[in-house]
């Protein structure tokens, strides 16, 4: 397990490389750059006239004239080296600075929205399995038809629209009014976690669906093998049984999924979160790439990226423990 950990690690690693490059390049896709815009923005409506000369000492000022590869070993020595993420030219500070607090609220989201689908999907799919046929089963398997035919903006929007009309509650944002600007303390944290769980709720309502119907086909496919009917017949008690030999291999295909899902939430959180007006790294994402601020875009893209390969590092050893043939190769 030992091994199979290190040659996991080992090609994050190297996988991280390969996206830091990717990263950096997608960066340099939009034409022109950050001194192109500070200059329109300073002088538009001036009258003065900005030459050729002017945009590259602003570019030297900001250390954008050095050519594309030097840039590059410059921001990524500085992440690697010193968790610098270069300067967030837009703000006028520090990348760390701007996105600090967004990201651990993206990152609170996230892994709220991931417990959320395991602990219903997982369950639920084993009871429909072991049910398989009955009027539960069929219900629940409407439920899942439907989780994956309404978009999640669609649903946040209905939640919006019940809550504010018949409940009189604004259940929109992250934080209530009174602790919006205030610092952490107990009583934001606990205003964030009754904020919490309707964006969580939202993003987890596909994958809970899809997680479902998944462990349910899995479930039922090893309810039928030799070695559930060959345990039965030794008296192994029914809970036991299910849980030692079918339910651990049918939650094989949900954990090995884990980063598809957490790509999901990603690509679904932005518009989610214009919806429910969330603060998170998506609309900061578009700000700066709309602004040409690219240090800022690099780095939420890179973040995200390497929250998608590390969750495929987790699943994989996950994997690992409930299967043992995994890490042996077989």
């Amino acid at each position: 397990m030992l091994r199979f950990t290190f040659e996991r690690a080992l090609g994050m690693i190297v996988t991280m490389f390969f996206v830091s490059i990717m990263v950096f390049f997608i960066m340099e896709i939009p034409p022109g750059d950050y001194a192109d815009r500070y200059a329109f923005r300073k002088y538009s409506g001036t009258g003065v006239n900005v030459t050729e000369a002017d945009i590259q000492a602003i570019r030297r000022e900001l250390g954008l004239d050095k050519g594309m590869i030097f840039r590059y070993f410059d921001w990524i020595g500085g992440i690697v080296l010193r968790g610098d993420f270069g300067q967030a030219f837009a703000f006028e500070t520090s990348v760390v600075k701007v996105i600090g607090d967004k990201a651990w609220l993206t990152l609170g989201i996230l892994f709220s929205t991931l417990l959320i689908t395991y602990i219903v999907s997982i369950p639920v799919g084993i009871y429909a399995a072991v049910r398989r046929g009955s009027a539960a089963d069929y219900g629940l398997t409407i439920f899942s038809y439907l989780g994956l035919a309404l978009p999640n903006f669609l649903l946040a929007l209905i939640l919006l629209y019940f809550a504010n009309k018949y409940f009189d509650a604004d259940i929109g944002g992250l934080f209530s009014p009174r602790y919006a600007d205030a610092p952490w303390s107990l009583g934001k944290f606990w205003d964030l976690i009754t904020h919490l769980w309707l964006p969580a709720f939202v993003l987890a309502w596909s994958a809970v669906a899809y997680q479902i119907q998944t462990v349910r086909a899995t479930m039922s496919d090893e309810l039928n093998k030799l070695s559930v009917t060959a345990a039965r017949a030794r008296g192994v008690p029914e809970a036991k049984l299910l849980i030692k030999y079918p339910a651990r291999l049918a939650i094989n295909p949900v954990v090995s999924t884990i980063g598809f899902d957490v790509n999901r939430i990603f690509s679904e959180l932005p518009i989610v979160a214009v919806v429910l007006g969330l603060t998170e790294l998506g609309e900061l994402l578009l700000r700066a790439y709309l602004d040409l601020d690219m240090y800022v875009a690099g780095a939420i893209l890179l973040l995200l990226t390497a929250m998608i390969v590390i969750m495929n590092f987790v699943s994989d050893l996950l994997l690992a423990w409930l299967d043992p043939r995994i890490k042996l190769g077989a």
